[in-house]
C-alpha cells in the first residue's frame, strides 16, 4: 500500500490528520459502545427522567422555578464527559500501544502524535454532539431553560472537558493494555459519578461528602454547571479546581506516555 504522506509530501500533517480523525470515527461508530454508553444512553437518562412527574416538581421551596429534572440536566452533561473522557479514550490509546500500533506509526511520516490528536478530535466532537443533543431534548420536549450564565456555563464545560480528558490520558499512560485501562476508568467513574450528584443531590449530602464532592472534578464540575444554568457565575473555586485536575494530569500524562 503505497504511504499518502510520500505522495503528497507538502501536505502530510493536514492531510494525515485529517484521515486519522475519520478512521478514528469510523472505529469509534464501529465499536458501539461509545455511542451507546456516551451519547445514547445519557439521553435515553433524560427521556426517562423527563417522563417521572416527581422529577417537574420544584428542587426546593428556595429554588420555585428549578425542576429536579433542571438540576439533574447538568449531571448528566459531566455524565457525558465522563464516560467519554475516562472509558472510551483510555482503552483505545491504551489497547493501541499494546498491539504495537503506535510503534509501528512510530516508523512513518505519520507519528503516532496524530492518533493521540485524531483520539481528542473525535472525543471532543461527540462531547459537543451530545451537549447540543442533551440542551436540545431538554429545551424542546421537557421546557427545561437554557443555561442562563451562557459564559461561565461555556467555561465549565470546557475546563471539565480538559480535566477529565487529561485524567483519562493519564490512565492510558499508565494502564498496561486496554483491558486495565478500562477496568481503572470504570472504577474511578462510578465514585465520581456519586461526588456529582448523580445518585444523591449534592446539596443533600452530609458536609463531609459535600466537601469532598467539591474538591473532585466531576463534583466541581457539576456544581459549576448547575451554578451557570440558573444564572451565576460558575465559584472562582470551581473552575481553579478543574484547572489544577487539568494542568496536574495533562503534565504527568505527557511526561509518563508510552508509545511502545
Amino acid at each position: 500500500m503505497s504511504n499518502p504522506a510520500q505522495a503528497l509530501p507538502g501536505r502530510v500533517p493536514g492531510s494525515a490528520l485529517r484521515k486519522l480523525t475519520s478512521a478514528e470515527f469510523k472505529l469509534f461508530a464501529r465499536e458501539r459502545a461509545g455511542p451507546i454508553w456516551g451519547v445514547a444512553f445519557p439521553l435515553l437518562l433524560l427521556i426517562i427522567f423527563g417522563s417521572i412527574p416527581g422529577f417537574r416538581s420544584p428542587v426546593s421551596k428556595a429554588l420555585p422555578g428549578v425542576s429536579i429534572l433542571d438540576a439533574y440536566v447538568p449531571i448528566l452533561i459531566a455524565f457525558v464527559l465522563a464516560m467519554l473522557a475516562l472509558n472510551v479514550l483510555p482503552s483505545v490509546l491504551a489497547g493501541y500501544r499494546e498491539k504495537g500500533i503506535l510503534r509501528r506509526l512510530a516508523t512513518t511520516p505519520v507519528g503516532p502524535g496524530r492518533v493521540l490528536a485524531a483520539q481528542l478530535a473525535v472525543s471532543v466532537g461527540m462531547t459537543v454532539v451530545t451537549l447540543v443533543l442533551l440542551l436540545a431534548v431538554a429545551r424542546v420536549a421537557y421546557q427545561v431553560p437554557l443555561p442562563r450564565q451562557a459564559g461561565g456555563f461555556a467555561l465549565a464545560a470546557l475546563l471539565a472537558a480538559a480535566a477529565l480528558l487529561s485524567i483519562g490520558l493519564f490512565i492510558a499512560a499508565v494502564a498496561s493494555g486496554g483491558r486495565m485501562a478500562n477496568a481503572v476508568g470504570a472504577i474511578i467513574f462510578f465514585p465520581l459519578m456519586f461526588f456529582a450528584g448523580l445518585w444523591l443531590p449534592i446539596s443533600s449530602m452530609p458536609p463531609v461528602l459535600q466537601h469532598i464532592s467539591h474538591a473532585t472534578p466531576l463534583g466541581a464540575a457539576a456544581q459549576a454547571l448547575q451554578d451557570s444554568w440558573q444564572g451565576q457565575w460558575p465559584h472562582p473555586l470551581q473552575l481553579v479546581t478543574l484547572a489544577a485536575y487539568a494542568v496536574v494530569f495533562g503534565v504527568a500524562a505527557a511526561r509518563l506516555f508510552r508509545w511502545e
